[in-house]
């Protein structure tokens, strides 16, 4: 009865090191538990890197740092542009300051994302907003109203206006075939002034023709 009982424990015994074993040598037990191996698994790293971009500070910087920052996080080429409505961008612009960039600083971007800058010139202040005036134009004033000319004189302009014969006191009438040489001897005879058609009255005493003879 000893041998019998011997013989099975040892069958038992030998059956248990089969059954280990067996299960040591399983392909498919020793892939169990193992599922983070399968290909596909692993975070992508180029995705990681472009979430975790953000647009750098360029505000106050010069225009080649600001353009060595932004190449940093985007491929594509700065645009630049002045910041000034009225003044053109200079072709040699690299110490120019940036007044405005697009996007903002911090703003989260892709490696195709634009970006836009503003500039203003060495010693030249931001404007209040990009495309403002740098000198703008005088306001105008109140038209002024105009003064009316006068009204022409009739008759040429160029031919002077006589000016009003003096008020006199009229001489005594002489007689009337009384001429006289010139003014002297008329003022002599006391008939000085001598009016058209008055005794005395002659054309050559009367050199402006103001009808006055001898009034001066």
């Amino acid at each position: 009865m000893f041998n019998r009982r011997g013989a099975a424990i040892a069958a038992a015994v030998g059956a248990a090191v089969l059954l280990v074993a067996g299960c040591a040598g399983d392909p498919a037990a020793a892939s169990k538990g193992k599922g983070s191996d399968k290909p596909g698994a692993a975070p992508t790293p180029t995705a990681t890197a472009a979430s975790g971009a953000s647009m750098p500070a360029l505000i106050g910087k010069k225009f080649t740092e600001a353009e060595g920052l932004v190449k940093q996080v985007t491929t594509k080429p700065v645009e630049a542009r002045s910041a000034y409505g009225d003044v053109p961008l200079a072709v040699g612009h690299t110490q120019w300051a940036v007044c405005f960039q697009t996007p903002a600083a911090a703003t989260p971007v892709a490696p195709d994302t634009a970006v836009e800058l503003s500039l203003t010139a060495p010693g030249t202040p931001c404007p209040a907003q990009a495309g403002a005036a740098l000198r703008p134009g005088k306001t105008p004033g109140p038209a002024k109203t105009p003064i009316p000319s006068k009204a022409p004189t009739s008759g040429p302009s160029s031919v002077p206006v006589s000016p009003k014969p003096k008020s006199s006191p009229t001489p005594a009438p002489g007689p009337k075939d009384v001429t006289y040489k010139n003014c002297a001897e008329a003022k002599a005879a006391g008939a000085a002034p001598i009016h058209r058609g008055q005794p005395g009255y002659g054309k050559h005493l009367d050199r402006d023709n103001d009808g006055i003879a001898c009034d001066k």
